[in-house]
């Protein structure tokens, strides 16, 4: 019992550590960046699964919180939450919980392929996908309501989903192509050495 909870722990802390060092791959396009780091956060609740998929989504909000350069581009600190992007961190965590309650905790049964269980990782992975992505819309379009950013003739909300969703779109489908047979193949791993 004490090993498999050790496992988890450890297994916990290495899905928190790949989030962070995704910080280091970020593209610049306009105000809201291209990153690896939200696929990492769906991938790691659809693996995980259950509650236990947000264990290392709150360590790594943490580790940045407290000022560790973990953020998107070495970022850190309560000035990225208050920024234009600070509601996509939220939605890093709600993703994954949701990927992870969708998906489910992994079984020894998963060790062979399952079309049912297929299907319930996609579809836990598309879901994570687009709840990330609702609070850092609102919160994008409070902040350009505020600053006065929005150019005229066009709402809050629409400068949002123009700024943070349209030009997204080809690149979260193509993450979320290539997580799902990563999800799948690691979550039979996972099943063995953690859930026997």
């Amino acid at each position: 019992m004490k090993n498999t909870v050790a496992l988890k722990s450890a297994v916990c802390a290495l899905f928190a550590a790949i989030i962070c060092v995704g910080c280091f791959i970020r593209i610049p396009l306009g105000v809201v960046p291209v990153v690896i780091q939200d696929a990492l956060c769906i991938l790691t609740g659809s693996i995980l699964g259950g509650f236990t998929a947000a264990v290392p989504l709150i360590l790594f909000l943490i580790a940045g919180l407290i000022g560790l350069p973990v953020y998107s581009g070495g970022t850190c600190g309560l000035a990225v939450w208050l920024g234009p992007t600070g509601g996509f961190l939220a939605g890093y965590l709600l993703g994954a919980f949701t990927a992870g309650l969708i998906a489910g905790r992994p079984s020894i049964a998963q060790k062979k392929f399952s079309l049912s269980q297929a299907v319930r990782v996609t579809l836990a992975i598309i879901a994570g996908t687009v709840v990330l992505y609702v609070p850092g819309v609102f919160w994008f379009a409070r902040w350009a309501l505020e600053g006065s950013k929005i150019p005229d003739g066009s709402s809050a909300f629409a400068y949002a989903a123009a700024s943070c969703v349209v030009p997204f779109i080809p690149g979260a489908v193509l993450k979320i192509v290539i997580s799902i047979p990563v999800s799948l193949s690691v979550r039979k791993i996972l099943a063995r050495y953690l859930y026997k």
